[in-house]
């Protein structure tokens, strides 16, 4: 059976999360942080990142290569789209969104959330307010002009959406919302992907988990 370590608020492994589900694939979810000194954990994933996934021999840890793969080895009900042309859009999407996308969404969740509630830490209020007011908004615009005015940006939930508003989802948790008013296609876009019937129920377990 396929085993997937990681955290499930992690933008990453909530990403392959619902590809797993997504894809109706059985697998074992085996909770995991990141970076912890733990020698077996780092045969699977020797950087220590999160999520990495066992599938019989195969040990892999980085979640675009897990999706990938997941869809190559398991191609029923695809998470990625089938045209050439359209499978490269979504793999754009999920770089953006695993990377600058991440880095300014999670950017706000790790100081206004992980650092007062985990590392008893007081947050670097300056870099959230530049990420806010600086980083975010061209990001935004962009975004704005890519995603549709209703569904997904395929023909179905797939990596490309869960890629761009996951990150969205940790910001929230930090008390951060795309304003509606400057952003409303890509608000609502972001909307869809919370309350899809795959992403719902892994967010009301997560915020079991958070306390929320």
């Amino acid at each position: 059976m396929i085993k997937l370590y990681g955290a499930s608020a992690s933008p990453y492994v909530r990403k392959v999360l619902a590809v797993l589900s997504i894809k109706q694939l059985p697998f074992e979810h085996i909770p995991q942080m990141p970076f912890v000194d733990d020698p077996d954990f780092r045969k699977i994933s020797p950087l220590g990142k999160i999520p990495a996934l066992e599938d019989g021999d195969l040990s892999v840890a980085d979640s675009k290569v897990i999706c990938q793969y997941l869809e190559e080895a398991y191609p029923t009900h695809p998470a990625y789209p089938e045209s050439l042309r359209e499978r490269t859009r979504a793999r754009w999407y999920e770089e953006l969104g695993g990377s600058k996308v991440t880095e300014m969404a999670g950017g706000i969740f790790f100081q206004r959330f992980m650092r007062p509630m985990m590392l008893k830490q007081e947050p670097d209020d300056a870099l959230v307010e530049s990420i806010i007011n600086n980083q975010l908004p061209p990001m935004l615009d962009y975004l704005e002009s890519q995603v549709p005015p209703e569904g997904f940006l395929f023909d179905s939930l797939g990596v490309a959406d869960l890629a761009l508003a996951s990150p969205f989802v940790n910001a929230g948790y930090a008390g951060y919302e795309v304003d509606q008013e400057r952003w409303p296609q890509f608000a609502a876009f972001c909307a869809r992907v919370r309350t899809h019937e795959i992403v719902a129920p892994l967010l009301q377990s997560e915020a079991k988990m958070l306390g929320l």
